[in-house]
C-alpha cells in the first residue's frame, strides 16, 4: 500500500509538469535578465514608402512570456492564433493576453508575463525585465510593426538555459514577419482580410516578390536588421539580492542611421499616349509623351531617367 502510495503521489506530480526538451535544464531554479530591444527602422536603411506622418514609423508595446515547450505564442509557418492576430493587426493585446493565462492555468507552460512600453520612432530602446524558471526557460515575444497590416518582429521560444547554467547575455536580429491575417502590400495599406488566413511568413527583400511591397528590395541579398533585442542576466549581488541593471545609453538616431544605407533606385510610370503632332503642314513636325515619377531615389540608387521623349511626325489635318 505504500509503494502504491508513493507510486501514485509521483506520477501526479510528474503530470503537472511541462513536457519537453527544455525539461533538461539543470540550473538554478529562477534567473533574471534584462530585456532591451532596439529599433532600428530608418529611413536610411528602409528608404522605400518609409512612413513619415499618419502615423509616422513606431513599435507598438512588447508583450512577451517565459515559458516551457508545451506552449506556443507563435510559430513561422504556422496559423497565428486569434490573439497574435488582434495583436499583430491592432495592436490589441487583450485577447492574446487571455490566450497566455488559460495556458498558464490548464496545462502549467506558462511561468511569467512581461512586458515593455511602445516606442514613438522607427529607431530608439526600450527595455523590461522577466524572470525564466528552470521549468520554464523559453522566452516568446511580439512588437508589431506601426504602421503595418498585420507585420510584426519577436522571437519564438528562444531558450536561455544551457545545461546547468544560465547564458549571461545574448542578442538576436529581428526581421519583419507577417502574420497572414490581412493581405496588404504596404505599411499604410487598408484593411483587407487574407481570406483564407495564411500561415506566419518571414518578409524579405524579395518575398512577397512585388514591386508594391514597403520591403520589395530586389537588388539586396538580405533586408537589414528592422531591430535587435538583446537579453542580460541580471547578477545577484552578496545579500542574494538582485544587482540593479543599468541600461546602456540610447544610441542616437545618426548612429543607427549610418549602420545600414540601402540605396533605392528611382522609379517611373509607364510611358503616356503620343500627344498630337505639331508643326506646320508638310513639313516634320513633333509630338511629345511623358511619364512621372513614383518613387524618388535613395542613398545613391539609380537616378531618374528623362521624364519626357520626343519624336518626329507628320501633322495631321493639314489643308
Amino acid at each position: 500500500k505504500v509503494i502504491w502510495t508513493l507510486l501514485v503521489t509521483i506520477l501526479g506530480y510528474a503530470s503537472s509538469l511541462p513536457v519537453g526538451d527544455d525539461s533538461i535544464c539543470t540550473a538554478e531554479e529562477l534567473a533574471k535578465y534584462s530585456i532591451i530591444f532596439t529599433g532600428k527602422w530608418s529611413q536610411t536603411a528602409f528608404p522605400k514608402q518609409y512612413p513619415l506622418y499618419r502615423p509616422p514609423a513606431q513599435w507598438s508595446s512588447m508583450l512577451g512570456v517565459t515559458h516551457s515547450s508545451d506552449y506556443s505564442m507563435w510559430k513561422k509557418n504556422e496559423y497565428a492564433s486569434n490573439g497574435v492576430r488582434d495583436f499583430a493587426e491592432k495592436g490589441e493585446a487583450w485577447v492574446l493576453m487571455k490566450e497566455i493565462e488559460e495556458a498558464g492555468e490548464k496545462i502549467q507552460s506558462v511561468h511569467g508575463i512581461f512586458s515593455a512600453p511602445a516606442i514613438s520612432s522607427g529607431t530608439g530602446q526600450t527595455s523590461t525585465e522577466l524572470e525564466a524558471h528552470s521549468r520554464h526557460p523559453l522566452v516568446s515575444f511580439v512588437v508589431r510593426i506601426v504602421p503595418s497590416p498585420d507585420w510584426f518582429v519577436g522571437i519564438d521560444s528562444l531558450n536561455l538555459c544551457e545545461g546547468d547554467h544560465w547564458m549571461e547575455e545574448v542578442s538576436v536580429d529581428l526581421f519583419p514577419y507577417d502574420a497572414g491575417t490581412d493581405s496588404g502590400f504596404t505599411f499604410s495599406s487598408p484593411n483587407f482580410a487574407t481570406i483564407p488566413q495564411d500561415t506566419v511568413t518571414e518578409i524579405t527583400c524579395s518575398s512577397p516578390s512585388h514591386p508594391a511591397n514597403s520591403f520589395y528590395y530586389p537588388k539586396l541579398k538580405n533586408l537589414p536588421p528592422i531591430a535587435q533585442v538583446t537579453m542580460v542576466k541580471i547578477k545577484k549581488n552578496q545579500l542574494g539580492l538582485s544587482a540593479p541593471y543599468v541600461n546602456p545609453p540610447a544610441k542616437s538616431n545618426e548612429v543607427i542611421d549610418s549602420i545600414s544605407e540601402t540605396p533605392l533606385d528611382c522609379e517611373v510610370s509607364q510611358w503616356s499616349s503620343w500627344g498630337l503632332c505639331r508643326g506646320v503642314c508638310r513639313k516634320t513636325g513633333t509630338k511629345i509623351r511623358t511619364r512621372f515619377v513614383l518613387l524618388q531615389p535613395a542613398n545613391n540608387g539609380m537616378p531618374c531617367p528623362n521624364l519626357d521623349e520626343e519624336t518626329g511626325c507628320e501633322p495631321e489635318n493639314c489643308v
